[in-house]
Parts: C-alpha cells; sequence; structure tokens
C-alpha cells in the first residue's frame, strides 16, 4: 500500500466530520427527514441529556451547539437578552431561522439559569416541538436522588415512546446503552491517543470527531471511529516539543475550531478538556446490570464526570481537576471560558485558589460564538508555553 494512503483516507474523514459539525442547515439530517418518513430527531440542549432515552423512545438525539460563527443574530435578541451566553442566543436563531424545524423535540438539562429560561422561550416559540426542560438530582447523596431521577427518566421515555409508537423496555433501553457505551469507549481511546501523542491527532481533529457524534447514527460513527483508530498509528507526523495542559470551563459552548487549533500551533498540547462534555459524561464504562434503569441511574451518581450538572459540592469538583492534571502528566491549566457564563466563572475562582496554594501553572482566556480573530490567544499561549518551559530549564540547570 501507498504510505501516503492512510493518511488521505485519515483527511478525507476527518474534513467530512468537520464540514458535517460546521454545517448549520444540518443538510444530512434534514435530508434524512425528508426521505424517510420514520426517522425521527430531539435536539439536546448542553451539557447533558439522557442519549440512550431518547435512542431508545426511537429518535435520534442531536446535540445542539449553537450557531458559531456562522450566523447573524438578527430575531433571537428579541426574544432573549443580549448580555446572556452567545450559544443560547444562537440556538434560538437557529430555531427562528427554520434551521432546526426538523427536529420533532427539543430537550434542556438542568444547567443554569439560560438554559432553564430558554425552555420556557422555546416552549412558547415552538409550540409543535415537544419540549422538556429535566430536572436532575440536586442532593447526590440523598436516598430518594436514585428514585427521583428513575422516574423522570422512565417518564421521559414514555412521554417520547408516545410520540413515536414505541414501547421503551427493558431489552431495548439496555441495546440503546450498549450502543452508547460502545461510542463512548472508542472516543476515550481517541482521547488517550491525543494524550499520549498530541502531535497524531490535532485539538481540532479530536474534536469534530467528538462532536460529530452528536449527530450521527451511534452505530454508524463507531464504525467511522474504528476505521480512525486504525490509520492513525500509520499517519506520518513529526513529534513535537510543547507543554502538556488540562483545560477546562467549556462544557457548554464550544470554542471554536480556529480558536482550538491556535492551541496546537502554539505547542501548547491540550491532552485532557472537558470539551462537548455531554458526549463522553461517563468517566468510565458504565457496570453491567439487567436492569437497564438502575445502569444509568448509578451512571449519572457515580460514575459521571464531576461537572456543574450534577450538582457536586464544588470543592469535589476542585478535587477532580486536580486529579486530571496529575493523571493527564499536565503542566498546566488553560481556562477556556465562554463570556458570560456563570457556572464556569463560579468555578474558576475556586480552581484558582487551589492550583496556586499548589504552584499550578495556569491561564484563562475568555471566548464568544463571534470571535474572529486568535492571534492575541495564539500569542499568549505562546508567552505561557514560553514561561513554562523557562521555568523547568532553570529547575534543571
Amino acid at each position: 500500500m501507498n504510505r501516503g494512503a492512510p493518511s488521505r483516507r485519515l483527511d478525507g474523514i476527518l474534513s467530512a466530520a468537520r464540514d458535517e459539525v460546521q454545517d448549520v442547515e444540518f443538510t444530512a439530517l434534514r435530508e434524512r427527514k425528508r426521505t424517510d418518513p420514520d426517522f425521527h430527531a430531539v435536539g439536546c440542549f448542553p451539557v447533558w441529556v439522557p442519549q440512550e432515552v431518547v435512542h431508545a423512545a426511537g429518535a435520534l438525539p442531536v446535540a445542539v451547539w449553537g450557531g458559531g460563527d456562522r450566523i447573524e443574530i438578527e430575531r433571537a435578541d428579541a426574544r432573549v437578552q443580549s448580555f446572556i451566553c452567545s450559544i443560547s442566543r444562537s440556538t434560538l436563531e437557529l430555531g427562528l431561522t427554520d434551521r432546526l424545524d426538523f427536529l420533532d423535540g427539543m430537550l434542556f438539562g438542568s444547567l443554569c439559569d439560560v438554559a432553564r429560561n430558554l425552555s420556557g422561550v422555546w416552549a412558547r416559540n415552538f409550540p409543535d416541538q415537544y419540549v422538556d426542560y429535566l430536572h436532575y438530582p440536586q442532593n447526590l447523596a440523598s436516598p430518594l436522588a436514585p428514585g427521583y431521577l428513575r422516574e423522570d427518566l422512565m417518564r421521559l421515555a414514555r412521554e417520547l415512546g408516545g410520540r413515536f409508537g414505541v414501547v421503551v423496555d427493558d431489552d431495548r433501553l439496555q441495546a440503546s446503552i450498549e450502543l452508547y457505551e460502545g461510542l463512548r469507549a472508542r472516543l476515550r481511546k481517541l482521547a488517550d491517543l491525543r494524550s499520549a501523542e498530541p502531535w497524531r491527532l490535532s485539538l481540532e481533529e479530536l474534536q469534530v470527531l467528538v462532536r460529530a457524534a452528536g449527530r450521527r447514527d451511534p452505530a454508524e460513527h463507531a464504525a467511522v471511529l474504528d476505521e480512525v483508530l486504525d490509520l492513525l498509528p500509520e499517519r506520518e507526523v513529526r513529534r513535537q516539543d510543547g507543554i502538556r495542559v488540562v483545560l477546562e470551563g467549556s462544557f457548554c459552548e464550544q470554542p471554536s475550531l480556529e480558536l482550538l487549533r491556535a492551541f496546537d500551533d502554539a505547542h501548547c498540547f491540550v491532552v485532557d478538556a472537558d470539551l462537548a462534555r455531554g458526549l463522553r459524561f461517563f468517566r468510565e464504562p458504565l457496570p453491567p446490570d439487567d436492569d437497564p434503569w438502575r445502569r444509568l441511574v448509578d451512571g449519572f451518581l457515580h460514575h459521571a464526570e464531576a461537572s456543574i450538572v450534577r450538582h457536586v459540592a464544588p470543592h469535589e469538583r476542585t478535587a477532580r481537576l486536580l486529579e486530571r492534571i496529575e493523571a493527564a502528566d499536565a503542566d498546566g491549566v488553560v481556562f477556556c471560558t465562554a463570556k458570560f457564563c456563570e457556572p464556569a466563572f463560579y468555578d474558576f475562582v475556586l480552581h484558582k485558589r487551589a492550583l496556586e496554594e499548589r504552584k499550578v501553572p495556569f491561564m484563562a482566556v475568555e471566548f464568544e460564538e463571534k470571535m474572529s480573530s486568535f492571534e492575541s490567544l495564539r500569542t499568549q499561549a505562546e508567552t505561557f508555553v514560553e514561561s513554562i518551559l523557562f521555568f523547568s530549564e532553570e529547575v534543571v540547570g
């Protein structure tokens, strides 16, 4: 085989994924809706909603992360405040401009006041769509939490299944769990490969593969990821020097691909990140269980990443960040936070204090969807890299 063939094939897969995740018209899904009368899709606003339940109810869960820099906000500002996070405004703009009219419903998870209010605005503006706001248990240690979450997941399954003519029984839900478990396992392998050799798979490339998981059939995308995992070891790459960092603060609104590219260009290699957290919500495989509802509930309560979504105590989230830094053998932390994202800024104050106490270097950047220039960020990242490398040389010397 031609030595360059694996790289060309890989480039083609990555290009297709990049085009798909940046397509604010949702062309592929819209065409499938037009040609298949049995196809149903439910939009999922970040961070986490139970994809497995949506899938078992007969619909494809579609991750909706706003319009990025590819749409102009013209109608949404008449219905929501202009000083809230741009992902909420551009998501509403997608709806008001009929770009999401192929969706049969829209789900919002318990996250922040903006997400809660947006669910109400959505229900008022799109009365023909199924709209739900999922209230997750706030006290995870309460003996009532498992039963409460189980009942709410079962309620969601009944309501969605009723709309799509599907009865969500245990076998059906278990099958959906296995599909998404397989998908998450492959995404973990990709993340591990990126961590081991960040020059083999760029942060931008990893993220287009992760985000594509939010738009594609899980079985079909799993096959794509298998091919990527087979091709990557044969990719012609050159080892690069740089620093290893953990990226924190982008669990909801996603930085643009150009912004992510700037970190690699500066040799500030992100080897662990909370990007697209909802698609990689469980930090480890879910233990087998004959009861799929208990399996999902147990996953949420005990096997999910520490995040604002799960209402764990702030010190627990900070402790988990420190664990991730150690596990990734990271040299520092980059806080990459969306403008007006209050949950991320609340955590930043506590994380910052802990990092300062442990003398862990960090830098903070703020972004929004309409950012178009990244030279300043690249310079900031380069300075951060140089400061860490210079300090290391001083210590060695």
